[in-house]
């Protein structure tokens, strides 16, 4: 079955998270996606290590489906082979900060010189305007700055999430401007710049909070696992020392959970006639759902609100969500052997679904420069020429 982009070519400048998952997702629908690194490998070819040889889970799960050169564009010769490069590409990612970008020249400017319908998908840490534009960041500082971590937490200690959402968010953002702007292009026969950032996607995850403390200035504080838009909403320890999330929003929601509790007062009690009053005295709410979760198992507790129609989830540890049976057969996870690992790593298959034309994770990353030599040749390079831009570490 072919993708949806087959006939694409993106060239992956991309490093980290927000960039590579960008190029990843076009990869997974049927673009060809070459990642470009430094010449003894990019930083997160080398995070979160899986074996002594430094394979990087991190690189590892948006280097499916790419092929791998490695160049160094800042050398004459590195040059004329990336413009070369860009001349065969229809998208090149990059998340780099704009002076960055325009030193590297892969800035629009440069590349659209080079290739007129070329599209320009930029993942930056604080995007191209303001004062902090040219400044460096990951996703913890989108979380940060968005009010995010200061939700999260504790009055007295903030708390970043540990999973980097905002970098995956920004990736996916970007991997759907992409798509937008090559559908323009259809028409125009025009490229153009896609942007995203980690900051503005954070400021997009956390736009209804911000939206609050605006209009009513409430200065909230975080409140760790209880929510604050309804109860009971949190996390509640079960007999057998596991955890669940529970999660009570809206009217039907409550009366449920009252039905369960076979303790009509709480609708009587005027501290809990809406969500809102309800998150506001959710402390309450929280500590009589915890008194009636400590007396039963996980499985009674799931059992129980399964039936009774309320959403809860098991709190699990990485190994247990790999062993989870609705992960199984659900087919989320997709087994490859990877490079130096000794065992198959799972990736979650595309996370978007497309009923006739859905992607597909077919090829494990590429090992470091691993189709330098393909790549280069189908620009015209000979072996003799390859063999000096190794020589002089162009490639």
């Amino acid at each position: 079955m072919s993708g949806v982009l087959e006939g694409i070519r993106v060239l992956d400048f991309g490093r980290y998270v927000a960039g590579p998952q960008c190029a990843s997702l076009l990869g997974d629908f049927g673009a060809e996606v070459i990642r470009i690194e430094k010449v003894d490998g990019s930083e997160d070819r080398f995070l979160t290590p899986l074996s002594e040889f430094g394979d990087g889970a991190n690189f590892i799960q948006n280097g499916r489906n790419k092929l791998g050169l490695t160049l160094n564009p800042n050398k004459p010769e590195g040059r004329e082979i990336a413009q070369r490069l860009i001349k065969t590409a229809d998208v090149v990612v990059v998340n780099v900060p704009y002076e960055a970008l325009k030193a590297m020249q892969l800035d629009y400017e440069s590349l659209v010189k080079i290739k007129e319908d070329i599209i320009l998908t930029t993942c930056s840490a604080f995007g191209s305007k303001g004062s902090y534009a040219n400044k460096l960041g990951f996703d913890g500082i989108g979380q940060a700055m968005s009010g995010n971590m200061h939700m999260s937490g504790y009055p007295d200690e903030p708390m970043k999430s540990y999973g980097p959402f905002v970098d995956v968010t920004a990736g996916i953002l970007g991997a759907l401007g992409t798509m937008m702007a090559l559908y323009e292009r259809r028409d125009s026969g025009h490229g153009q710049i896609v942007e995203s950032s980690l900051v503005t996607t954070a400021l997009n995850i956390t736009n209804t909070t911000l939206m609050e403390q605006a209009a009513l200035q409430l200065n909230r504080v975080g409140t760790g696992n209880r929510g604050q838009s309804g109860a009971p909403a949190d996390a509640f320890k079960t007999l057998d020392g596991c955890w669940v999330q529970i999660q009570n929003l809206g009217n039907p929601l409550f009366k449920r959970w009252v039905d369960l509790m076979g303790e009509p007062h709480w609708l009587d009690d005027p501290r809990f006639k809406d969500d809102k009053s309800r998150g506001d005295n959710g402390k309450v709410l929280s500590e009589r759902m915890a008194r009636w979760c400590a007396d039963k198992t996980l499985q009674e507790v799931m059992d129980t609100l399964e039936k009774t129609g309320i959403p809860a989830g098991e709190i699990l540890t990485p190994q247990q969500c790999l062993d989870h049976p609705h992960m199984k057969e659900a087919e989320l996870f997709k087994y490859l052997k990877v490079g130096n690992v000794d065992k198959p790593v799972p990736f979650v298959e595309t996370p978007v679904k497309l009923s006739r034309t859905p992607g597909e994770i077919k090829t494990a990353p590429p090992t470091l420069g691993e189709h330098t030599d393909r790549i280069l040749q189908s620009l015209g390079y000979s072996v003799e020429d390859i063999a000096g831009f190794r020589a002089r570490r162009v490639v």
